[in-house]
């Protein structure tokens, strides 16, 4: 939790407790506003324009939405490609949205594959499908990081490569937003979201990022779930019966914003800008570097890397496989103060973070991993 975190809500909790419903108009950030403090940051974090994003709702709702408006099946071109091994609630929510179409998820549902026996998928393999199944596939749908693997994906290229063959392009980008310096105008997905609750450090079940890009922003014809906080601005207390979406990412917007949560990912964003992306981006390269060399110094053959070598094809992951599945190392790891993650069957995620950790961190780190691989194994 970043230190100022407490001062933000506190502020918000006082002009709740002073102002009651005028807050949303006389607070010192009236809250009827809030979400547009988040949008420049927000923006520089990922690489878009400011009226390309918008902070609401969860991550998973968020893809549903999204879906609503990019996922537009059709008898021929009805499948969806998604991430090698993806987060479970993604699974779900692309088998859902499929069903909810009247298609089968076995037909419909294109799981991209490693290459060989490793864990690692290729561009080449993503353009391979593409080549043999492009027409079919409605809609591309993979992480910024593979959350198993720590595996970066080229935002770019898949993107350039699923429109050539007339593919929308979405990115769930829960491990890469704060993690990555993305360039989402830039690369041209059609959308994206992230949660913010992991390396944007604004707590848990906190909002997520939306990013859809601006070239579908005037589009009248393109279906959306509607609400009243996504209508135009100018006449949303009118109350009117028709629906008039807001012409930015602002219109997919459902309900008013739940300042709290904003308050939280507010005060993270603060220090993103103050620290800048590219500077971050700079030290996770050369931390994550002297962790893997750490590693790979013990030559432990009851352990190996899975994640890319190559820096630009990861972030500031590791993901640690064992060879003989055990959560004993990990119970270790826990017991000597390490933060970690355990993810199923086999891997434990190391990911030193460049806001928070040192040198000085992975080193320590790197002495109790060793001592636990001597001691249990």
């Amino acid at each position: 939790m970043p230190v100022s975190t407490t001062d933000y809500v506190l502020q918000e909790l006082e002009d709740w407790k002073n102002l009651g419903v005028d807050g949303h108009f006389h607070a010192k950030n009236p809250w009827m506003t809030y979400h547009e403090l988040l949008a420049d940051q927000m923006a520089e974090v990922v690489g878009a324009l400011p009226s390309e994003v918008v902070v609401m709702n969860s991550l998973t709702v968020n893809l549903h939405l999204l879906m609503v408006s990019f996922y537009r099946p059709t008898n021929k071109r009805h499948k969806i490609l998604f991430d090698y091994s993806p987060f479970p609630s993604d699974r779900y929510a692309i088998a859902s949205q499929v069903k909810f179409h009247g298609f089968e998820p076995e037909e419909s549902m294109i799981e991209l594959k490693p290459d060989g026996d490793g864990e690692i998928v290729s561009i080449e393999n993503m353009q391979k499908i593409l080549e043999e199944q492009g027409d079919q596939i409605a809609m591309i749908l993979i992480g910024g990081v593979n959350y198993y693997t720590g595996q970066a994906y080229d935002i770019k290229k898949i993107t350039a490569m699923g429109h050539a063959k007339g593919c929308i392009v979405g990115f769930d980008l829960a491990h890469a937003a704060g993690n990555l310096q993305l360039q989402l105008h830039d690369d041209g997905p059609d959308f994206a979201a992230w949660c913010t609750y992991k390396y944007l450090n604004s707590g848990p079940g906190s909002l997520s990022g939306c990013f859809i890009h601006e070239r579908h922003h005037g589009n009248s014809d393109l279906p959306r779930f509607a609400g009243w906080w996504g209508h135009d601005k100018k006449t949303r207390f009118l109350m009117g019966d028709e629906f008039k979406p807001i012409d930015t990412a602002e219109g997919w917007q459902l309900s008013n914003p739940p300042v709290l949560s904003m308050a939280a990912i507010k005060a993270s964003l603060d220090i993103f800008a103050e620290a800048g992306m590219l500077n971050l981006r700079t030290k996770s390269t050369l931390l994550t570097a002297y962790l893997e060399y750490l590693i790979h110094q013990e030559n432990d053959t009851n352990i190996g890397i899975i994640t890319p070598s190559d820096p630009t094809q990861r972030g500031c992951q590791l993901s640690i496989q064992m060879k003989n599945p055990d959560k004993k190392l990990f119970h270790y790891l826990t017991e000597q103060g390490v933060i970690a993650d355990w993810r199923e069957p086999d891997v434990i995620r190391v990911a030193p973070t460049p806001l928070y950790n040192s040198f000085e961190d992975i080193w320590l780190f790197s002495k109790i991993l060793h001592a636990g691989l001597d001691t249990l194994l």
